[in-house]
C-alpha cells in the first residue's frame, strides 16, 4: 500500500513558489516571510535540522526570484533539497547578522505575511531590520494556500486514508479486555507503519470514562469488558496525513451506548452530506451539530466538526461557526462529530472528505457502524 508515487520535483516546487507570490500579490502583499515547518517543506521540500535558533527563512516576493536564508553550515544540505533549483540560496556565518542578510532587496515598509509557526525571536529580529514594516498570519492572510490539493496531493491523500482503513480493520482482531490503552495504541502504532506511514502523529485510546476527554492520551487504564473505546489515529505517509477516529465496544453494547453510536453515525452523515462546492466551512457544523441537539446531546459536543489536512494532520480551514470560507473542489477536511458523557464514555467518527464538483467524497471507508471487539 506504498503507492507508485515520483519525489515533487524542482518544478512542482517552482509552481507552488510562483503560485504563492501572486497570490500575495492580489492579495496586496509585498511578500511572504516562510520558518521552516509545512509551508517551507511545501513550498521548497527543505526541511531543516529540527530545533535549530539560527535563522532559516524563505523570501518569496512578487516579480522576483525566490530566496532560501539559511546558516551556512546548513548550505549544503539545503541545495540538496527538491525545491533548491527553482530558488536562490543565500547563506550567513556565525559571528554575522542574519536578519541584514534576509532583509536584502525587501520592501523596508511592505506589509509581509509569515507563517504561522514562525518563531518570535525572529519574527522580532526581523522586525528590527524593516523597522517600517507589518506582518500578517499566513494562515490569516493566505487561507486556501495549502488547502485546496492537485490531483497527485489527491492521490496520496486518498492512500493515506486507505492505509489508515487497513489498519483499523488490523486493530479490530486484536485483544482489547485485560490489555492497557497504551499497549493498544503501539498495536494501533505498529498497524500504520505496517501499511505505509513513515510517521505516526498520535494513537489515541480512550476506554470507559477516558472516552470522554476528546484527547485523551493512551494511558496505564486496563480496558475492561463493557468499555465503550474511542480510537483516534493517523501521521503521515508519501508526505500527507491521515486522520480517522471509530468508536469499538468490548463485548455486547447497551441500548443507550448503540443509541448514542447511532446518534453521532447520523450526525457525521449530515456533515459529510453538506459538503459541496460553494457551501461555506461554517454549514458542515451545524448539520452535525442539529442531530446531535436533536437526540438532547447537544451539551456534550464540545468541539469542532472538523479541520483541514495536507502536509500536516491539523491545519487551516476549519469546520466551524464563523469560518466563511466557501468550499472549493480539491479541499480536504474531517468531519468527526462526537458525543462525551463525563465520567461515563464518549464517541467519536471521523473521516477525511475531500470536496469534488458534485459533492464531497470520503477518503475512508471503515464502518461506521458500532464494532465489538474481544
Amino acid at each position: 500500500m506504498t503507492g507508485p508515487f515520483e519525489p515533487f520535483s524542482a518544478d512542482d516546487h517552482r509552481v507552488r513558489m510562483e503560485r504563492a507570490a501572486r497570490e500575495a500579490e492580489a492579495a496586496g502583499l509585498a511578500g511572504l516571510l516562510i520558518a521552516p515547518g509545512p509551508d517551507m517543506v511545501w513550498l521548497t521540500g527543505y526541511t531543516p535540522p529540527a530545533a535549530t535558533e539560527r535563522l532559516t527563512l524563505l523570501a518569496l516576493v512578487p516579480g522576483r526570484e525566490p530566496v532560501l536564508v539559511v546558516p551556512t553550515l546548513e548550505a549544503p544540505d539545503a541545495a540538496k533539497a527538491a525545491g533548491a533549483p527553482a530558488l536562490t540560496l543565500r547563506d550567513w556565518t556565525d559571528g554575522t547578522d542574519p536578519y541584514a542578510v534576509a532583509s536584502l532587496g525587501l520592501d523596508l515598509s511592505g506589509r509581509y505575511a509569515v507563517s504561522d509557526n514562525t518563531w518570535a525571536l525572529h519574527l522580532l529580529g526581523m522586525r528590527r531590520a524593516l523597522p517600517d514594516s507589518s506582518h500578517v498570519a499566513l494562515s490569516e492572510a493566505l487561507p486556501m494556500l495549502r488547502a485546496v490539493k492537485d490531483a497527485v496531493e489527491l492521490e496520496r491523500m486518498a492512500a493515506a486514508g486507505a492505509a489508515a482503513d487497513a489498519a483499523f480493520a488490523g486493530i479490530r482482531q486484536v485483544r482489547f479486555a485485560g490489555r492497557r490503552e497504551e499497549e493498544i495504541a503501539a498495536d494501533l502504532a505498529g498497524l500504520l507503519r505496517g501499511f505505509g506511514h513513515e510517521q505516526v502523529d498520535f494513537t489515541v485510546v480512550g476506554s470507559g470514562p477516558n472516552g470522554a476527554n476528546p484527547h485523551h492520551e493512551a494511558g496505564e487504564r486496563v480496558v475492561e469488558e463493557g468499555d465503550m473505546v474511542v480510537l483516534d489515529f493517523g501521521g503521515l505517509m508519501h508526505g500527507y496525513g491521515s486522520d480517522i477516529s471509530r468508536t469499538v465496544h468490548v463485548g455486547e453494547p447497551t441500548d443507550e451506548e448503540h443509541r448514542v453510536h447511532e446518534t453521532v453515525r447520523e450526525a457525521q452523515e449530515a456533515g459529510f452530506r453538506a459538503v459541496r462546492p460553494g457551501a461555506a466551512c461554517q454549514d458542515v457544523d451545524p448539520a452535525a451539530r442539529a442531530v446531535i441537539a436533536e437526540a438532547g446531546y447537544g451539551e456534550f459536543f464540545i468541539h469542532r466538526t472538523g479541520h483541514g489536512i495536507g502536509v500536516t494532520t491539523h491545519e487551516p480551514p476549519y469546520m466551524i461557526e464563523g469560518e466563511r470560507q466557501p468550499l472549493v473542489p480539491g479541499m480536504c477536511f474531517s468531519v468527526e462529530p462526537g458525543i462525551y458523557l463525563p465520567g461515563r464514555f464518549g464517541v467519536r467518527i471521523e473521516d477525511i472528505v475531500t470536496v469534488t464538483e458534485g459533492g464531497g467524497r470520503r477518503l475512508n471507508d471503515a464502518p461506521r457502524e458500532i464494532v465489538t471487539v474481544g
